[in-house]
């Protein structure tokens, strides 16, 4: 009997020892896909602000939130709790990449965080720099942008 309780013991710990490092991995793959600026989401803007004020707000490093391994920053105290009750909806799509990009070339491509757009309640960011609004871009092609994107962020989460 006793030999039988320490096997247990011993499936015990090594299940929970997997499950850990798969906790693990899930949150580096996170970290290795999303576009972080020195750990940091969105370059410092409030995700929750473009939902309640239609532009893009700094956040505060002082009201910082950290979500399955990536931090967020927010501009108010209201924000941060609104955030916590439901972060996947705040969070951008494609983790933060150009959407744009991520629909025509299936490329990360760094954004300005002024240049967004919301879709079915969701978060889309755009490059925007030298002339190069690819918001415009989406724009003209957004149904096929979006399908395509879709597809190429799932194929490069695999």
């Amino acid at each position: 009997m006793k030999t039988m309780n320490r096997f247990l013991l011993l499936i015990v710990s090594v299940l929970c020892l997997l499950s850990g490092l798969q906790a693990q991995d899930a949150v580096a793959l996170r970290k290795k896909h999303n576009n972080l600026e020195e750990g940091v989401a969105i370059q410092g803007y409030d995700p929750v602000a473009y939902f309640t004020q239609n532009k893009a707000v700094k956040g505060k490093k002082e009201l910082a939130a950290l979500y399955e391994g990536i931090t967020y920053y927010f501009a108010t105290l209201e924000n941060k709790e609104a955030f916590k009750q439901a972060p996947a909806t705040y969070e951008p799509a494609y983790g933060g990449w150009c959407a744009y990009a991520m629909g025509a070339k299936g490329e990360k491509v760094p954004v300005d965080p002024g240049t967004f757009k919301i879709i079915q309640h969701k978060l889309y960011l755009f490059y925007n720099k030298f002339f190069n609004n690819t918001l415009n871009d989406w724009n003209r092609n957004e149904s096929n942008l979006k399908k395509q994107a879709d597809a190429n962020w799932q194929r490069l989460n695999r």
